[in-house]
């Protein structure tokens, strides 16, 4: 080291001053924790443990402070709030402001959002000012122990790979993760924690957005993410006209509808029930993949399914390394044979209802 040369400081004690896994609490419209925060709480929880530090939540929004018990319930340790009437709705000027003064004052080491329309909105202009890295749409998370380096990984390259993206320089580590790719803990009725009340010096008239009204929408649209039957289709099925075999075996089995990004991109479904990466991730307990290759961009939004059963009349595709079951085939021969195979086990069914009474 030459004359007057100052050592460099050591990355390590850059970032000592920061500690614990932070997760952002979302309140849905119906004033309860949204379930992708409850999701990431069970998440938090791994990486904080093996950090050996605390899972705190952020509440923020008003009259929020009963939400506390569930938050302590699903594993959270200290709940920091804001509760106010200036912060009743969503705007990303006051909830920014909300969480850096947060941030600042008590430095987490990795802050968890999900990616949700708030969520990601929040994300980026938490990172923009303080600025620190932010990896968006998260599927995977792990943390090096040692170090505390949050390993995020989601898929890139239009789903063809995996990355894990680090950010090495910078602190806090902040990621957006899909709901439900990550698992909540089984609630602990009656965990208590710690509640710090926090607030800032902010009023509406220095708030330059204005909610005037909050329209619901009317529309209703098949909610695949609440599903517990699935059956998705993929360009494997030929044409629209094919696809309507995705419809006949979900109507008789009470299912909602699937589909892969090709077959939504060629405009045979609504956008609504594309499934993967740039989709919904879903958890159903039975998930049928008929004509899907098994791209990572849609397995990434089903993997997680209770029973994954997959049809493919080629035995090479990648969804068969998935699938708890595989059938390879025709699917026009095979769906046909079970849709009457299941009619005809519910009209046995039936009949010996009618007997007995």
């Amino acid at each position: 080291m030459s004359p007057g040369e100052k050592p460099e400081k050591n990355e390590k004690n850059l970032f000592e001053d920061y500690r614990g896994v932070w997760v952002f609490i979302e309140v849905n419209k119906d004033g309860k924790v949204a379930p992708v925060s409850l999701e990431l709480l069970g998440a938090g929880k791994r990486l904080a443990e093996k950090r050996k530090t605390e899972l705190a939540g952020v509440l923020i929004g008003s009259q929020v402070k009963q939400l506390a018990g569930t938050v302590f319930e699903y594993g959270a340790d200290t709940l920091y709030v804001y509760d106010d009437p200036i912060f009743k709705h969503y705007r990303t000027e006051t909830f920014m402001r909300a969480l850096l003064a947060c941030t600042e004052k008590y430095k987490p080491e990795i802050i968890l959002y999900g990616a949700t329309s708030t969520g990601k909105d929040l994300a980026s202009a938490v990172a923009t000012d303080l600025p620190t890295g932010l990896t968006a749409d998260t599927t995977i998370l792990d943390v090096e122990e040692d170090t505390g380096l949050l390993l995020a990984s989601r898929p890139a390259f239009g789903g063809n790979i995996m990355a894990t993206i680090l950010c090495k320089k910078y602190r806090p580590q902040m990621a957006t993760v899909r709901p439900k790719v990550m698992k909540a803990l089984i609630p602990e009725p009656g965990r208590t924690g710690t509640v710090i009340a926090e607030s800032i010096p902010l009023r509406e008239e220095d708030v330059r957005t204005k909610v005037l009204e909050i329209v619901r929408e009317t529309i209703k649209r098949a909610r695949i993410d609440e599903a517990d039957i699935i059956v998705a289709g993929g360009k494997g099925l030929g044409s629209p006209a094919g696809f309507q075999l995705i419809h006949q075996l979900a109507d008789t089995l009470g299912a909602a509808v699937g589909a892969s990004r090709d077959v939504v991109e060629a405009g045979w479904i609504g956008h609504h029930h594309q499934v993967g990466q740039t989709g919904v991730t879903v958890t159903p307990k039975i998930y049928f993949a008929i004509g899907i290759s098994g791209a990572i961009q849609h397995l990434v939004g089903m993997q997680n399914s209770g029973l994954i059963i997959a049809i493919n009349k080629d035995p090479a595709a990648p969804i068969f390394q998935a699938c708890h079951y595989g059938i390879v085939g025709d699917a026009f021969e095979i769906v046909p044979a079970l849709i009457e195979a299941w009619n005809k086990a519910l009209s046995r069914k039936e009949e010996g209802h009618v007997r007995s009474v």
